[in-house]
């Protein structure tokens, strides 16, 4: 046998050398322990020889969970240092002269290596706590049983919640790297290991065995435990991830007649640790049945989850639906798995996303994360109805009559772009070239507005606008296991086009928008139509969820990663604003705060550009393994291309 990784022997090392030794690495200490023991006598014995310490083992796995967000500054906190996966789709660009995205990825500089030297890649294989939560994970199902003071329910339900946590970390890889090696228990103080990498068959039913094996001993949902326990897995978030996983595992990035790269290396391709090997049906009817059995067992439970519903009719009612079946935890029956930050930065409540973003902090260099103008054009009508691309026309593209209390776009998109003349600090943003709001003027596009949009979602009006609340993440929501179902219908043909559409219908009514066989009659007989369709709908309810970078990587969506990105200039027709407003008596003051019509500008993006628009290899639909793993000998494949 070979010597194990340096991850795994720092991660699962075994029994009382880590809890003598780890105790501040696991940050026990009064927020979790009542009567915590002097940390160097904090060993498996005492861990599990009470019941109160035992769950607090557990809820500090929970804690290494992943979070979407950078909001602090560590190797793990921080993402690409502070870029964030929605950047290298087509929906986001970044402007960031120091982010990993512009070092690594447009630039087309990321090489393996990076994953050993540099903490800006886009998931580190080593770095971002999957193995410690997972290792954790495994040794609380390995020790819980002897715990004194606890019931068999409980512990049953717990060890569930542990497993369901190491599938969790499990597809958090495996939507970068594919197959993995396959980690079945904590380890002991051994110093040699045989783990060899899995094939893409054996990782996913190593994931999705594991949630079957949890969903049964763990309640349907929280219920009245709600108020106490918000964050804890469900049999519910148990059904719906398997739902998620076997999405991804079905298609054609792993689920294809050709492999989805043909350069060296190809012991991968070849060992089918990056694809099935062929085209396969069954993996799509696992996916249907699983989304089948995911609604049969919620309407079986009096059907708890369900989708936030708008109060009344107007946009703002759909936006405030929508605003807390993604951003709140508070009495949300959509939300099916969550993280958030609880802690403070510098004394505010804010994160990095957001605050390179603002000019608020003074940095020339580190603002501009923008919403491209192929995302706007996403966004159907208010009806439902495709947007009309028509930038001739002079009319206001959001509002009608110039009115912001009158949108004419999906709901949606004003939660997740802010958009010309949308309300912002209690009036009406100007993002007109010279606007209060265009910050710098998007000519330069070097700032937050420099697509002519800004960020929204998980932004709102900056940090101050999260005093008092929790950062929250939607890792899963119902809405998405809609989606997945009516994608599921599709592919595995179970069902006609009309059925996928009733699925797609459930997340577009919330927002007060028409059926999809309305709005694109042609879905109801064309399947790449709606495929199309659901992708977008995807994008448009899912935005900045990290969903939209992975659609295109599983479907190897090579035209969407090289097609040139644009932005969208606008002026007032009325004469005013070309010239950066200076408040007060300044030249804005002479216009009106609503103007009546605008000018368009359509433009490329050009900083930077990136290099896959000119130059793109399939191999980056994965990443790199590090070297030095590789190179250990235990077994672990680099993917090809790398």
């Amino acid at each position: 046998m070979k010597q194990l990784t340096k991850w795994i022997m720092t991660a699962f090392v075994g029994s009382s050398v880590f809890f003598a030794s780890c105790v501040d690495e696991i940050k026990f200490g009064d927020s979790f322990l009542e009567k915590p023991p002097t940390t160097n006598d904090l060993t498996q014995d005492s861990i599990f020889g009470n019941a109160d310490y035992a769950r607090a083992f557990l809820w500090n796995a929970y804690d290494k969970l992943y979070f979407g967000l950078p909001f602090n500054w560590n190797m793990v906190d921080a993402k690409m240092n502070t870029g964030v996966f929605e950047c290298l789709s087509d929906c986001y660009h970044s402007h960031n002269s120091w982010d990993g995205l512009q070092r690594k990825y447009y630039s087309g500089t990321y090489i393996a290596s990076n994953e050993d030297d540099s903490d800006d890649t886009r998931f580190g294989y080593t770095k971002e706590e999957c193995w410690e939560a997972i290792r954790q994970a495994w040794i609380f199902i390995e020790n819980v049983d002897r715990v004194p003071n606890m019931d068999t329910e409980e512990k049953e339900r717990l060890k569930g919640e542990a497993k369901c946590i190491i599938a969790s970390r499990y597809f958090d890889l495996f939507r970068h790297y594919g197959g993995l090696p396959l980690v079945r228990n904590s380890y002991g103080v051994e110093t040699e290991y045989d783990i060899p990498r899995g094939t893409i068959e054996e990782t996913v039913n190593y994931m999705t065995g594991l949630l079957d094996e949890a969903a049964p001993a763990m309640p349907w949902s929280l219920g009245d435990e709600d108020a106490n326990w918000q964050g804890r897995f469900t049999k519910a978030a148990a059904m719906g991830l398997k739902c998620k996983i076997l999405l991804f595992a079905a298609s054609p990035l792993f689920n294809d007649d050709q492999p989805y790269c043909t350069e060296a290396p190809q012991d991968a391709v070849t060992n089918l640790q990056v694809w099935y090997g062929s085209k396969r049906q069954d993996v799509w009817d696992n996916c249907y049945q699983a989304c089948v059995d995911f609604f049969a067992e919620n309407a079986k439970n009096g059907n708890p989850y369900s989708l936030v519903q708008a109060s009344g009719t107007t946009c703002a009612d759909y936006r405030s639906a929508f605003n807390r079946a993604y951003f709140l935890r508070d009495q949300n029956t959509e939300l099916l798995i969550s993280t958030r930050i609880t802690g403070r930065y510098g004394g505010d409540w804010w994160h990095y996303w957001g605050t390179e973003n603002r000019s608020e902090d003074g940095w020339p260099n580190n603002r501009g994360y923008t919403p491209t103008l192929e995302f706007m054009e996403m966004f159907p009508m208010a009806d439902g109805t495709p947007f009309d691309a028509d930038y001739t026309t002079g009319r206001d593209l959001f509002f009608e009559d110039n009115d912001r209390n009158k949108p004419i776009r999906d709901p949606r998109l004003y939660e997740t772009i802010l958009v010309n003349g949308a309300t912002w600090e209690g009036r009406s943003c100007e993002l007109w070239v010279g606007g209060r709001d265009n910050i710098n003027d998007s000519r330069t596009e070097t700032n937050d507005t420099a697509t002519g949009f800004r960020l929204y979602k998980f932004w709102k009006e900056g940090k101050d606008s999260f005093n008092g609340t929790y950062l929250e993440w939607p890792y899963l929501r119902l809405a998405e296991i809609y989606l997945i179902y009516a994608e599921a219908i599709l592919q595995s043909g179970k069902g006609s086009n009309a059925d996928a559409i009733a699925q797609l219908d459930e997340v577009r009514s919330r927002v007060g928008l028409c059926s999809l066989a309305d709005a694109v009659p042609s879905a109801l007989s064309s399947k790449d139509v709606l495929l199309e369709e659901i992708l977008r709908e995807r994008a448009c309810e899912l935005g900045f969820e990290d969903v939209r970078l992975f659609d295109m990587i599983r479907y190897k969506r090579a035209d969407l990663f090289q097609k040139r990105l644009h932005g969208l200039r606008i002026y007032r027709n009325d004469g005013g604003g070309d010239t950066p407003w200076s408040g007060g008596d300044g030249n804005q003051s002479q216009y009106p705060d609503l103007p009546s019509d605008f000018r368009y500008e359509v433009f490329e993006l050009s900083n930077p550009t990136r290099v896959w628009w000119t130059n793109f290899s399939p191999k980056w639909y994965l990443a790199a393994f590090p070297p030095s793993e590789v190179n250990k000998g235990y077994g672990l494949t680099q993917n090809p291309g790398w």
